[in-house]
């Protein structure tokens, strides 16, 4: 089966380069239109027709549709925002241009002239003056009732998905809107946009696998970046208040639906706020975002309602855990009692995490996390597990970090951020202790950051959101690879 249809279209493509090369020999090779000049979109015509009604048009776009009809014929294109009917007949083209226009194939780009009308079916569609054959298109787009809808072959062709499928397009039309409402709210704020380096000589910032690569000029070891919060911190230090940067980041870990080597994060820094600010910021990004692009603050994700109008729950994370399982880690003292409990659930603890902190981040993992399905912000996290927050004054076990859970998945992570340089140090030598004994997500030791914090750090409230997930949430896909133009897959033909 998939032989015949291997010969079907190597057989169609045949005859398509056919039509090509007959209309290179006869002077008119479409590849050697370098410009045309279209006067409006499929969409500002359908949008206002009135104003349109009897006008002289330009459009261009793709042909998806066509009847011909002896002497008269009708062709559907596609353009950026729209699709729109054209009336084409011989009376208007002429013998000679007609019949080219009959061998145009579905996937052909054209331009059309002509004016706006109305079919007796009242269907807004251009009476062609003349059509302009602008490209060939050499490969035949899926058959129309079928469409492209395995996942693997729509993303490795996200060309196609978006022709065949025009409901992707919005995802993605959505996606620009909602990055474009996020600056908007953070420089209404006061926010500065900057860029940082993706290329580093040291990984860190963030707990994960690094990809690695060579500068061969300066014969160094490089890391893609895991994170952009040390180099944003360091503005901080040289004097900017507020700063934030939209970027992608990289991480050489697993792949699944909420995974992918490399994604897009928010991540903001505010001088003399703490990580109570932050969740206020929090509220208003995805508030405000929600309103903007859906009209609403209440959605539902993947079957579930959920309700992003601010005043979110808010529970350290032992009280999380006491609340879903009856278990109080203020009265667990010790790591020794920790591991125990966690033996007697069978919870495995990695050898290299074996503290109190480490176990109860584990308890919350399995048993918490899936039951947050209104939005609800987990503060107080084990000091082990948060390398860069500031130690709670009253409580020096745990940290000034929250992360942020809709739908039972964590889409932010914030902190009160550590400014103090010895500690800082103290905390990154025990992420080097936990690297050299086979821990890959571990962080280095930046010399250089420790440097900086000893100019001098003020009181720092820092966040970092998964704009992907972000954008799931609100387009509501399972998928992060339904919300990246081009995620990453395993080349065809490797095992």
């Amino acid at each position: 089966m998939q032989e015949e249809q291997e010969l079907d279209m190597n057989h169609l493509m045949q005859i398509r380069r056919e039509k090509l090369q007959e209309l290179q020999q006869q002077g008119k090779d479409p590849f050697e239109i370098t410009k045309f000049n279209r006067t409006h979109t499929a969409g500002e015509i359908k949008a206002n027709y009135e104003a349109f009604e009897q006008k002289d048009v330009t459009v261009a776009g793709r042909i998806i549709a066509k009847r011909i009809m002896g002497k008269a014929s009708f062709c559907t294109i596609q353009d950026c925002d729209e699709k729109i009917q054209s009336y084409v007949s011989i009376n208007d083209l002429g013998e000679e241009s007609y019949k080219a226009f009959k061998t145009f194939d579905i996937g052909d780009i054209i331009g059309i002239t002509g004016f706006v009308f109305k079919t007796k079916t009242e269907e807004i569609s251009v009476h062609a003056k003349e059509v302009t054959l602008l490209s060939k298109s050499l490969r035949p787009l899926p058959e129309k009732f079928h469409g492209l809808k395995d996942p693997d072959l729509r993303y490795r062709q996200r060309y196609v998905d978006l022709i065949v499928n025009p409901e992707v397009k919005q995802t993605f039309l959505l996606r620009s809107k909602i990055i474009r409402k996020v600056r908007e709210i953070l420089e209404e704020k006061g926010y500065l946009e900057v860029e940082t380096p993706i290329l580093n000589t040291i990984s860190g910032g963030a707990s994960a696998r690094p990809f690695m690569t060579h500068h061969n000029t300066l014969d160094i070891d490089m890391y893609l970046r895991i994170a952009l919060e040390l180099n944003l911190k360091r503005l901080i230090v040289g004097g900017f208040d507020k700063v934030y940067e939209i970027g992608r980041v990289f991480r050489n870990e697993g792949m699944d639906i909420r995974h992918n080597p490399e994604f897009t994060e928010l991540e903001l820094y505010a001088a003399y706020e703490d990580y109570h600010d932050m969740m206020n910021i929090t509220e208003e990004i995805f508030s405000k975002t929600a309103q903007e692009v859906l009209g609403t603050t209440k959605i539902t994700y993947q079957g579930q309602e959920i309700d992003l109008t601010p005043g979110w729950k808010r529970m350290t994370m032992v009280e999380s855990i006491r609340e879903v399982t009856g278990i109080d880690f203020n009265e667990i003292k010790t790591d020794e009692a920790a591991l125990a409990l966690a033996k007697e659930r069978n919870l495995e603890v990695p050898e290299m995490k074996q503290t109190r902190g480490d176990v109860i981040s584990i308890f919350f993992d399995e048993y918490v996390e899936k039951t947050l399905i209104q939005p609800t912000f987990i503060y107080e996290y084990p000091v082990e597990i948060s390398p860069l927050a500031k130690k709670c004054p009253n409580n020096k076990a745990m940290t000034e970090r929250f992360e942020v859970f809709i739908g039972g998945r964590e889409y932010g992570n914030a902190f009160s951020e550590l400014n103090d340089p010895i500690d800082q140090y103290e905390r990154f030598k025990k992420q080097v202790e936990a690297k050299e004994a086979g821990d890959e997500e571990a962080s280095m030791m930046d010399e250089d950051f420790i440097q900086a914090l000893e100019i001098g750090l003020p009181p720092t409230g820092g966040l970092g959101i998964g704009i992907d997930r972000l954008i799931m949430l609100l387009t509501d896909e399972a998928s992060i690879r339904d919300v990246l133009l081009f995620p990453t897959m395993k080349p065809l033909g490797d095992h």
